[in-house]
């Protein structure tokens, strides 16, 4: 039996920085399952980006049936490697399910690999989380959102916020009581208080929309939308407009005097 290698970083420690920054945390911690983000430690980040184009705007199970289909067109029994990606051709990867923009997002992904632009699990160990998003958006078909679950799920870094994410979004709403979801700049700055064990938080925020069931979070309203300042005949808004020139005082006409007619 082998052991499950360590987290990249304190858990004790960023559960009781949590606790003692937020109350409202400290009681999700004692309720909700603990922080344990099941990292695959087998999957290069080539296989793990691969694995998310696949799962990208359909439901769970037919996703894992198309990565399944996938995997069989590997000549090792598992994923496709990248210069066998490249090689497959788009009839054989419709067959398999996947759309035309997700083959496009897989290849473009397997020549990136290729050039190196995006690392060896190895390389990603050494690069910070802005290197890797820098590097990992540049990919057709991945977007902040998927590097972000890479960080968390494949790399376990400490001090990810995924701002977008409908999940942490409604269970903040949950966690702290809002009628509404925040909008993803309040979040962000919301989360502050979090740092550096972001990503730990976000965790009991998706603990928070599980355990309120969809039936409470889909009453939750959409983010408020910030109100407009009134704005003024001169706002910014109208078409800016030449002053007129003062017109020069002209000498005052003498008024002619009306001739006083008498009633009849």
């Amino acid at each position: 039996m082998t052991s499950t290698p360590p987290l990249p970083f304190d858990l004790a420690a960023a559960v009781a920085h949590l606790s003692n920054c937020d109350p409202c945390i400290a009681r999700l911690v004692q309720e909700a399952v603990a922080f344990d983000p099941n990292i695959d430690h087998t999957q290069s980040p080539y296989e793990a980006l691969l694995e998310s184009i696949a799962y990208q705007s359909i439901s769970g199970k037919a996703a894992a049936t198309i990565f399944a289909r996938i995997k069989a067109l590997g000549a090792n029994g598992g994923p496709p490697t990248p210069e066998e990606m490249l090689k497959l051709k788009t009839p054989a990867l419709r067959k398999a399910g996947l759309s035309g923009a997700k083959i496009l997002a897989m290849k473009d992904l397997a020549q990136k690999t290729i050039d190196g632009i995006v690392p060896t699990h190895e390389e990603a160990l050494k690069l910070s989380d802005d290197e890797l998003v820098e590097r990992l958006i540049s990919v057709r078909g991945v977007g902040a959102w998927t590097v972000e679950m890479f960080l968390i799920f494949r790399l376990g870094r400490p001090d990810v916020l995924p701002i977008h994410d409908l999940g942490v979004q409604k269970g903040w709403s949950v966690a702290y009581n809002k009628k509404h979801m925040p909008r993803p700049a309040e979040l962000l700055a919301f989360g502050e208080r979090w740092r550096p064990y972001r990503t730990v938080a976000s965790w009991y925020m998706w603990r928070a929309f599980e355990k309120a069931g969809y039936a409470a979070t889909n009453k939750i309203r959409p983010p408020k939308l910030k109100r407009k300042r009134k704005s003024n005949k001169n706002s910014s808004h109208t078409r800016p407009t030449r002053p007129k020139a003062k017109p020069k005082k002209s000498a005052p006409k003498r008024r002619r005097k009306q001739a006083h007619h008498p009633p009849r």
